[in-house]
C-alpha cells in the first residue's frame, strides 16, 4: 500500500479578500513531491482557501492512488482539528467543503496533523503564487513553481513520520540547492545463515538468498513499483545483494549497477559463526571489538573504522554522481548503518544499538550544503502480506 503525505494551505488577503490554495502530495518515505497544485480563487475568507486546499490536495493524492493511505499535514488548527472531529463544524461555508474532502477517500485511509507555518513551506508558496496569477488577471500554472524544493521545507515532510530523524538539529538549506540525492538503503533478503545471525561478511561463503529472502525481495519490489520514486539501482558485489537487486531491478525497468563499496565488513575468522561462538573461541578479540572502532575480528578482518572510510567515500562519489535523484542501494547491516550513523554524526557505538531486518529499507536525503536527513530506518511494513 502506497503512502502519501498531503500538505494543503489557503491565504486571503483581506479576510475575505483576493484568495487562493495550494496544496503538495509527497512520497512517505522519501519526502519527494509527486503532484502539486494551486488555484486563485477570487474573493474568499482564510479558512474557505484553506479547506479549499484541502480537497485539492486529497483529490491530487487520490489520482495517483485511490488505495493509499493519507497523512495530512496543514498549519490551519482550525481544518485539522474539525476534520479530525475534534471541533464542531458551525460555518455554513465550511460544512459542504468538510464533506466534499471527506468523500475523496474513505475516513479510515487518512489522518491528519498540524504543523507550525514553518513547516509548511511548499504548500503556502504554491498558494502565494496563485494569487499573485490572481492579481494579474491570470491563472496559476505549474510552469511558475519553483522546480526546486528548498531542504527544510523536504525536511519537515518526513518530519511527520515516526521513522524520522533530522542529522542536525535547526538546519536549514537555502532554495537554490536544489533537491537531494536520496539513498533508498535496502539490505538484501535472507540467506541460510540470516534465521542463525551467523557473521556473514565480505569474506565468508558469499551464500545466495534463501527461498524466504527471494520472496522478501520480490515483495520489496512490489512495494518500491507503487511508490514510484526509484531512479537508478546499484548493489554490492556480494551474491545475495545482487540477487535482491536483480529481483527489485527488473520490477522497475531498470539495470543494475555494481558498486563495490557497498560491500559488508570483512569479519575475518568470525565468518560464518554467531556471536555466541565466537564470544567461547575468542573473548579477547571480541572485547575489543566490542569496545574499540580500530580494532579488528580475529585473523585480520576489517575494523568498523576502515568500514566508516570506505562507506564515507562511496557516499560522497554517490551523492556527486546522483544529486537531484533517488537511488535505490542494496547493502548489508553494517554499511547500512554506518551510512545512518555518518548522517546522525553518532558516535561508533551506535553501531550496536540498531536492528536492522532482512529486506528493510532505510532512507537518507543528502543535501548540497553537506547537510544529510534521516527519512526513515528499518522499515520493514512492505514484507507483510
Amino acid at each position: 500500500m502506497r503512502e502519501f503525505i498531503v500538505e494543503a494551505d489557503g491565504g486571503s488577503r483581506g479576510n475575505p479578500g483576493p484568495a487562493g490554495y495550494g496544496t503538495v502530495v509527497r512520497d512517505a518515505v522519501t519526502g519527494e513531491p509527486l503532484t502539486e497544485a494551486a488555484e486563485y480563487l477570487g474573493i474568499a475568507t482564510n479558512n474557505v482557501a484553506e479547506y479549499r486546499g484541502l480537497v485539492a490536495g486529497l483529490r491530487a493524492a487520490h489520482a495517483l492512488d485511490p488505495a493509499a493511505m493519507v497523512h495530512v499535514r496543514m498549519d490551519s488548527k482550525l481544518v485539522i482539528e474539525q476534520m479530525s472531529g475534534r471541533w464542531k463544524i458551525k460555518h455554513p461555508d465550511m460544512k459542504p467543503l468538510a464533506t466534499e474532502a471527506r468523500s475523496v477517500f474513505p475516513p479510515e485511509q487518512v489522518t491528519y496533523e498540524w504543523i507550525p507555518r514553518e513547516q509548511n513551506k511548499h504548500a503556502d508558496r504554491l498558494a502565494n503564487e496563485a494569487m499573485d496569477a490572481g492579481s494579474r488577471g491570470e491563472q496559476w500554472s505549474p510552469s511558475e513553481s519553483t522546480a526546486a524544493l528548498d531542504a527544510s521545507s523536504a525536511a519537515a515532510a518526513a518530519a511527520g513520520s515516526e521513522q524520522h530523524l533530522s542529522s542536525t538539529p535547526g538546519w536549514s538549506s537555502a532554495p537554490d540547492l536544489g533537491a537531494p540525492a536520496t539513498f533508498v538503503l535496502l539490505r538484501h533478503g535472507e540467506t541460510p545463515l540470516t534465521p542463525q545471525k551467523r557473521f556473514s561478511g565480505s569474506g565468508g561463503t558469499n551464500p545466495s538468498l534463501s527461498a524466504a529472502g527471494r520472496e522478501q525481495a520480490h515483495r520489496t519490489a512490489e512495494a518500491l513499483a507503487r511508490r514510484g520514486t526509484v531512479e537508478a539501482v546499484i548493489a554490492s558485489p556480494l551474491t545475495r545483494t545482487r540477487e535482491t537487486a536483480a529481483i527489485v531491478a527488473t520490477r522497475l525497468g531498470l539495470d543494475v549497477t555494481i558498486e563495490d563499496g557497498l560491500r559488508e565488513t570483512d569479519f575475518g575468522a568470525w565468518e560464518g559463526l554467531t556471536f555466541g561462538e565466537v564470544r567461547d573461541r575468542y573473548p579477547d578479540d571480541l572485547n575489543a571489538w566490542l569496545a574499540d572502532p580500530e580494532a579488528h575480528p580475529t585473523g585480520g578482518g576489517e575494523s568498523f573504522a576502515e568500514t566508516a572510510t570506505r562507506i564515507a567515500a562511496t557516499r560522497d562519489k554517490l551523492v556527486a554522481a546522483h544529486a537531484g535523484r533517488t537511488v535505490l542501494l542494496v547493502s548489508h547491516v553494517t554499511p547500512i548503518k554506518t551510512f545512518v550513523r555518518l548522517a546522525l554524526g553518532a558516535p561508533p557505538e551506535s553501531l550496536f544499538r540498531m536492528e536492522l531486518s532482512a529486506a528493510s529499507l532505510s532512507a537518507v536525503a543528502y543535501y548540497a550544503d553537506g547537510n544529510a536527513s534521516v527519512r526513515l530506518f528499518n522499515d520493514t511494513s512492505h514484507l507483510r502480506p
